[in-house]
């Protein structure tokens, strides 16, 4: 079945009629719109979050949304695709949004006395000595280096999704050396800070 149709007339009618019975809740409708319209959504969003797992979240979130604001769209003031642009473009800084660190009044400065030792330290790197090449490139490029997963993939010439995979593996297998030598780092909950 043909779900994508090129630009023109012919678009422009199909998609007309598409929008008009999407409002009235036809799910086929609804189903062409995102066939249509999914892959220009990702790479526009994509080009705002600059991650890939984020713009394919940000990107199924337009279209759940679009289910509540699509009969806000009026066919004679913005073409459609420029229309659910706007919106994919809004969901996407309403994230980034919610990601932005938020900027703190004190600034804490380290102890001495309470930061890691030197024996923390060196626990550490024997730690890291431990996991595959690859696992411990992927978790000193991301936690050392701060780099991205998109980064880290370019420079080690793999995909981003198995990256991912690298450092979840990686950051498992580096808490368990450290719990062994009981050096792991702990978390504190808000059911102990409540207490």
């Amino acid at each position: 079945m043909k779900t994508k149709l090129d630009e023109g007339p012919e678009l422009d009618r199909v998609v007309a009629q598409a929008v008009t019975r999407a409002k009235e809740g036809d799910k086929d409708a609804v189903r062409f719109l995102y066939l249509q319209y999914v892959d220009n959504v990702y790479g526009y969003v994509r080009s705002i979050v600059r991650d890939d797992f984020e713009a394919e979240d940000v990107t199924q979130h337009v279209f759940t949304k679009l289910l509540t604001v699509l009969p806000k769209y009026e066919q004679r003031n913005v073409p459609f695709a420029a229309w659910i642009l706007r919106v994919a473009r809004n969901v996407a800084v309403d994230h980034m949004r919610v990601r932005r660190a938020v900027p703190c009044d004190e600034v804490y400065e380290v102890c001495p006395d309470s930061g890691a030792t030197e024996d923390q330290a060196l626990t550490l790197r024997e730690a890291l000595a431990t996991l595959p090449e690859d696992q411990r490139q992927v978790i000193v490029l991301r936690h050392v280096v701060g780099l991205s997963p998109g980064e880290i993939a370019g420079q080690m010439g793999k995909s981003e999704p198995s990256i991912h995979g690298l450092h979840h593996r990686g950051r498992g297998a580096l808490r368990a050396v450290l719990t062994e030598r009981d050096c792991a780092p702990t978390v504190q909950t808000k059911l102990r800070l409540a207490a």
